[in-house]
């Protein structure tokens, strides 16, 4: 059995509650045996429900740590998650990259690019393998879609500022990154956001009850897919896979072209910019 260490921010959250089941599907599948066996929370006691540390690692078989530096020390592979918390990441990555064990840091990565690179730097600096990813871009549906040259995404979620970045990450799995022009147009609690390239374009369509969606143009057709495979399980499975070989299925360059079209979104929404570039 190989361990995992899991920081958080408060470890009673959706995604640290889901984890372990979606982990043991992926030894299954993968013939491995990752377990999460340590835990580090900020908070003793979660936002979310008031649940405490102690009461989640019982339930869930895991120990309790009392710093980043032991769970590091006694955990062969180290999951950073807080999703609802990405202003904790470099903070938590400044302390765990030292002890040089394999990272997978949730979504959102960070809060913005600047804090982005500095992480990457950190892994630079130690030669820690590391890699993030919104769940959605796992979802089986955009396999056939082929290489598009326009889009339109659609995607919900309570905030623009949490929720944005899984279409962002759809957006720049399936278009890859171009010097894009993005603006956003408001109706209330809705947004279109433009993102306008050299060669490629999308739109990005977000409301709260909106569905993750992508209608795709490719070589003059249209095909409109509703993301609703499993998602989360095909992200832990390619985490355990990254745990196995420290390498990243995909260019983790996209991760920082992931925020730089994040960040761009969100300053145009925040000034009433026109048009805002985006720049990694």
């Amino acid at each position: 059995m190989k361990s995992i260490g899991i920081i958080d921010y408060y470890i009673n959250e959706w995604h640290a509650d889901n984890y372990p089941a979606w982990l043991d599907e992926a030894n299954s599948e993968l013939g491995t045996d990752y377990k999460v066996k340590y835990v580090w929370a900020e908070l003793d006691e979660s936002l979310w429900n008031g649940l405490k540390t102690d009461d989640w690692c019982e339930k869930f078989g895991a120990e309790k740590c009392a710093t980043i530096k032991e769970l590091c020390e006694k955990s062969d592979v180290v999951m950073i998650l807080a999703p609802s918390d990405p202003q904790t990441h470099l903070a938590y990555a400044e302390e765990a990259f030292k002890y040089a064990k394999i990272i997978y840091i949730d979504k959102t990565f960070a809060p913005d690019l600047e804090t982005a690179r500095k992480i990457f730097a950190l892994s630079e600096k130690y030669k820690v393998p590391f890699f993030s990813s919104s769940a959605l871009r796992y979802s089986s549906e955009l396999d056939d879609l082929g290489n598009c040259s326009a889009m339109i995404i659609t995607g919900g979620g309570s905030n623009l500022n949490e929720y944005i970045i899984h279409t962002c990450e759809i957006a720049i799995r399936m278009m890859g990154f171009d010097q894009y022009k993005v603006d956003v147009i408001k109706q209330k609690d809705q947004r279109i956001i433009r993102c306008v390239g050299k060669e490629k374009e999308f739109t990005i369509c977000y409301a709260r009850p909106y569905d993750f969606s992508v209608c795709a143009q490719n070589e003059g057709n249209g095909k409109h897919v509703r993301l609703r495979s499993a998602f989360f399980n095909g992200l832990l499975k390619d985490v355990v896979r990254f745990f196995e070989t420290g390498k990243c299925s995909f260019d983790t360059r996209q991760t920082l072209q992931v925020m730089a079209l994040r960040d761009a979104i969100l300053e145009a929404d925040a000034t009433d910019k026109t048009v805002v570039s985006v720049e990694v």
